[in-house]
């Protein structure tokens, strides 16, 4: 090999090693944090398949971060430690104020609160759970908790036993098992049990509607990583084979999200007082 053919490989291999080693650390993973509303295992099947279908059309990677409960959810949230975050409408509000988190996209589909119970239950109306032991996911789960709770402090005058079980699956197998009267839920997670746990359950109630979770990005993530994220979900909505990968985790009819008019007027019901503290 001449003296010429050396330098010109070893500038080739210099060149290579260069730009191997930029593109690397421009390399972001962004991490994606789901509220527990199911077991972490459920969450990690639900999603995964739709974040690597996100990576092939988009070139970004996702690391997914997923929950057993909601206090270290809430926890990472309200410390702005996701990217991209599945949360609730009042997780919404409270991320927005504390740390500029954006919506991005959400189901079509209105959100409501629903309470169960057992179908041979003696338990007729919401004023028969005067006193009674009534299980929920956690403090500020909306749907499944917190709106239902200020409902029936508001509207019903009512005192309960709220005991919190985790996540919604939790729910309805105490409410099956006898430990609780009635459990609030949504309809999204009691249609995705088995049918044998749904034939042994009735909805006592359901609060009214509102706008369903969004999948909100942090102010950190770049406005044009988050239009390349939202057009691909998108596109994967109108798509019959893909949309499966949306409707596993519940945002089967997706649509573009806007806070100032789908969440906003949720600060309005000054929930707060009804909510658990937000850990730091």
């Amino acid at each position: 090999m001449t003296y010429t053919m050396r330098l010109l490989y070893v500038l080739i291999s210099f060149t290579y090693l260069i730009t191997a080693s930029t593109t690397r650390a421009d390399e972001r993973i962004y991490t994606v944090a789901v509220a527990p509303q199911f077991a972490s295992i459920q969450v990690y099947r639900d999603w995964t398949p739709l974040l690597n279908k996100l990576e092939e059309q988009t070139g970004y990677h996702f690391k997914l971060l997923a929950y057993n409960d909601f206090s270290r959810f809430e926890r990472d949230l309200w410390q702005g430690v996701p990217d991209l975050v599945y949360l609730n409408p009042y997780h919404m509000v409270i991320a927005k104020q504390k740390n500029k988190y954006r919506p991005l996209v959400r189901d079509s589909s209105p959100l409501s609160g629903i309470l169960v119970v057992r179908k041979d239950s003696p338990i007729k109306s919401v004023k028969d759970l005067e006193g009674k032991t009534v299980a929920f996911p956690s403090p500020n789960a909306l749907g499944a908790s917190l709106y239902i709770r200020a409902l029936f402090a508001e509207k019903y005058h009512i005192k309960i036993n709220p005991v919190y079980v985790g996540n919604h699956q939790n729910v309805y197998r105490h409410v099956l098992l006898g430990e609780a009267s009635a459990g609030g839920g949504v309809k999204q997670t009691l249609s995705k049990e088995s049918e044998n746990i749904t034939s042994q359950l009735d909805v006592l109630y359901k609060t009214p509607d509102i706008f369903p979770h969004p999948l909100a990005a942090h102010p950190r993530v770049p406005k044009e990583v988050s239009k390349k994220i939202v057009s691909s979900l998108l596109s994967l909505s109108t798509d019959q084979v893909n949309n499966k990968l949306l409707t596993a985790i519940q945002m089967p009819q997706l649509m573009e999200a806007d806070y100032k008019h789908d969440y906003a007027d949720l600060a309005q019901l000054k929930l707060d007082r009804y909510a658990e503290k937000q850990t730091q």
